[in-house]
């Protein structure tokens, strides 16, 4: 069967909403931990995490950082309207750029309470530097579902992240049923995450401490940093029926030569001596899948992005190492140290994985793409995933448990 022809209703589970965690325990790795490995499943804590992990296996970390991307304001009648920023649009698309924006600039956005947002302009005072401001949201028109907000602020001397740390709310997703409070500047945020520009945090990563860093390095685990701003295209459900009629979120994703260059020397190393590839996180697993078919499109003399059916509609047999070799020369060719391109890559069942072997991630929603993409990495064991979670009271979603999905054999 077709991959456009696979119905979403088909990877559906009964999620009990009490099973959907709305705050992070009070200790990062205190958190669940569920194994799956060669078809057997058990469970421990998350802390015990190092001693899961083969020694000398790479493991790669999305190193993005959330900005406070959700904005509160009331209009002249008294409604509040909230604005959550997607992408910014201009002067800059770029999302590092967009965040040293001073002044002005225009946004991609959803708006909540749209309907009450009747007059164009909409202020959310804020104080920063010790110094009082105003940022004004202005609508600009519509955008399929979502609108163009333009963004003005005083003093024009801030920065756009100045201005969202100052007036800003912690983006939490629709399903976690509260306000956000200041506990979550930190809790939604990694520990290591330093490059601002996501709406939604990879949440995979929330679990790792210090000591569990610590004690991986100690177990001579190598750690690789990318970055994939993640936008809240993320956390929503598929709505079409078949999967065909879905459009996948486009995000930015930046890798460093050095990480190519690591990768690089891993697929050249011989299968039976080659530690375990893991990816910490769907972000990072989609990061480095689409590294391979980005390099597939450069060598086809193609443009620098992902599309999302690319490995069904040129399914392609080149060995990893060339692909990655590619990547390699066009940077070397254009003298820069990093990559930067977009993605919408689906991995769905039915896609051949090219680089990961092992996926660290939390518990999804049901007919979601992370979902279908942990489907495509287990198979139709993800049934007996979830089950086992559910039976052994896991806590789900963005902040709930983990797991660790050790690719099945022949995988």
């Amino acid at each position: 069967m077709s991959v456009r022809d696979v119905h979403i209703k088909d990877f559906s589970y009964v999620l009990p909403p009490e099973r959907i965690a709305q705050f992070p325990l009070e200790q990062r790795d205190a958190s669940l931990l569920l194994i799956y490995r060669n078809g057997t499943l058990s469970h421990t804590m998350f802390r015990n995490l190092p001693q899961w992990v083969p020694s000398g296996s790479l493991m790669v970390f999305n190193d993005t950082r959330v900005i406070q991307a959700r904005l509160l304001g009331r209009t002249e009648t008294g409604a509040w309207i909230e604005v959550f920023l997607l992408q910014p649009v201009a002067p800059f698309t770029d999302l590092q750029l967009a965040m040293f924006q001073h002044g002005h600039c225009e946004w991609r956005c959803m708006v909540g309470n749209a309907r009450r947002w009747r007059h164009r302009i909409l202020q959310v005072p804020f104080a920063a530097a010790g110094q009082s401001g105003m940022l004004t949201l202005t609508k600009k028109g519509k955008l399929d579902s979502d609108f163009l907000i333009e963004l003005r602020w005083s003093p024009e001397t801030l920065s756009l992240f100045s201005v969202l740390e100052a007036a800003g709310h912690v983006p939490l997703p629709p399903y976690i049923k509260r306000s956000d409070r200041p506990e979550d500047r930190e809790r939604y945020q990694t520990i290591f995450g330093h490059r601002d520009g996501s709406v939604a945090s990879p949440t995979a990563s929330l679990h790792f401490t210090e000591q569990v860093l610590d004690e991986l390095k100690q177990n001579d685990v190598q750690r690789l940093f990318l970055t994939l701003h993640i936008s809240a295209g993320t956390f929503l459900p598929v709505k079409a029926d078949r999967l065909g009629d879905h459009q996948m979120h486009d995000e930015q994703i930046c890798v460093h030569r050095y990480v190519l260059d690591r990768l690089l020397q891993w697929t050249r190393t011989n299968k039976p001596q080659r530690p375990p590839l893991i990816s910490v996180g769907t972000t990072v697993m989609r990061s480095l899948e689409s590294l391979y078919w980005l390099g597939c499109r450069l060598l086809r003399g193609q443009s620098l992005e992902v599309g999302q059916w690319d490995p069904y509609d040129k399914n392609s047999d080149m060995p990893v190492d060339q692909a990655l070799s590619a990547l390699v020369q066009h940077l070397d060719q254009e003298q820069n140290h990093q990559l930067i391109f977009s993605s919408r890559l689906l991995i769905a069942p039915g896609y051949r994985f090219r680089l990961v072997n092992a996926l660290i991630t939390n518990f999804h929603l049901p007919q979601s793409t992370l979902l279908l993409l942990v489907a495509a990495f287990v198979g139709d064991d993800w049934k007996r995933i979830y089950e086992y979670a559910l039976q052994h009271d896991f806590r789900f979603l963005s902040y709930g448990d983990s797991s660790l999905l050790f690719a099945p054999p022949g995988h």
